[in-house]
């Protein structure tokens, strides 16, 4: 997917090509390490666009807490795209040093 922000300091559009998973209508992206530019942009301002394939549509992003059912849910769901079903032992593992994004299409 190629998701677009606002760039925080400038206003440009920011525009990053990413892995996605959905689930319940949902939209997760994840990132190891540091904030990126893309992540920092979002919380400034939460507005975002998505272009999946040839669909284009808006939503709300923000970052999920550690330890919350949102990012438990993103975790499952982008693992589970990825590289099939997994313990919740794998998961946390897998996701420890990463920050998971909801995107919530309007």
């Amino acid at each position: 997917m190629h998701l677009t922000t606002k760039g925080r300091k400038t206003g440009k559009d920011h525009i990053v090509e990413l892995w996605f998973a959905s689930a319940d209508g949902k939209i997760y992206l994840s990132h190891e390490g540091e904030y990126t530019d893309w992540m920092k942009n979002l919380q400034k301002n939460a507005n975002v666009r998505m272009k999946i394939g040839s669909a284009t549509f808006s939503g709300e992003a923000k970052l999920t807490l550690p330890k919350s059912s949102e990012r438990d849910e993103g975790a499952r769901a982008l693992y589970t795209k990825y590289y099939g079903s997994a313990s919740k032992e794998t998961l946390n593992d897998w996701f420890e040093l990463s920050t998971v994004v909801l995107v919530t299409p309007e």
